[in-house]
């Protein structure tokens, strides 16, 4: 399990599993493709959608329920690695910032022929990926594709609400609209942020305020 380091000397964990996924309406339609397979078109599925809208972490969760899937990253894949990748079920992160087109181009098609499920995810719908291969581009807008968004300012501060209330932290309306101005709309941010605030007034023996908000943004990121 991968971690990261505060400023405040504590560290949070990042899990994958399922069920610290936060389901809201922007990622519903997107879990219920994980959940319909096998049954992919073509064995595969694209997923798309801006940075910290869950694609990874939905990655990961596909793994998990896959038997012998595997998640990599955009550099890991290259012509001398395509074919051990491809004797699996694979997730394929950041898939439209793959180095090598034509490595992307013979997995496509290596797991097709194999039968193996593919999972990609990208920034935008995979017919906007820039590659400039036309067989892989016809691939790809094969592709059954499902787009993820990004919660409003509305969502986002009942999702705030909900994680604090989880840790049964009692939070003031002042504290959510600071995070809601300033954090990254998306789920993932939000349990980061929720999580370091809990761990931050802990170590402080203090209650959870704007004060303290800022000042766990600020060490972090510079806010």
């Amino acid at each position: 399990m991968k971690t990261r380091q505060l400023s405040l000397g504590l560290t949070l964990p990042i899990s994958w599993a399922r069920e610290d996924f936060l389901v809201v309406p922007g990622n519903e339609a997107a879990l219920g493709w994980l959940d319909r397979w096998p049954d992919w078109p073509n064995n595969a599925l694209a997923l798309h959608g801006n940075a910290g809208t869950g694609k990874t972490h939905l990655a990961h969760i596909w793994a998990a329920q896959v038997p012998q899937a595997q998640v990599i990253g955009a550099d890991a894949l290259t012509a001398s690695t395509v074919d051990q990748l491809a004797q699996r079920p694979l997730a394929l992160d950041d898939a439209d910032r793959v180095g090598d087109p034509v490595a992307l181009f013979h997995l496509v098609n290596l797991m097709r022929e194999r039968g193996h499920s593919l999972l990609l995810t990208g920034s935008s719908p995979p017919a906007q990926w820039p590659y400039a291969l036309p067989d892989l581009m016809s691939r790809l807008k094969a592709m059954p594709a499902q787009g993820i968004e990004e919660p409003d300012d509305a969502l986002l501060a009942a999702v705030l609400v909900k994680l604090f209330a989880d840790r049964q932290l009692n939070v003031g309306e002042d504290v959510v609209k600071y995070l809601v101005a300033r954090i990254e709309r998306s789920c993932h941010a939000a349990r980061h942020w929720v999580a370091a605030l809990d761990a931050a007034a802990l170590a402080q023996g203090r209650a959870v305020t704007v004060a303290l908000t800022r000042k766990v943004l600020e060490d972090e990121n510079g806010f």
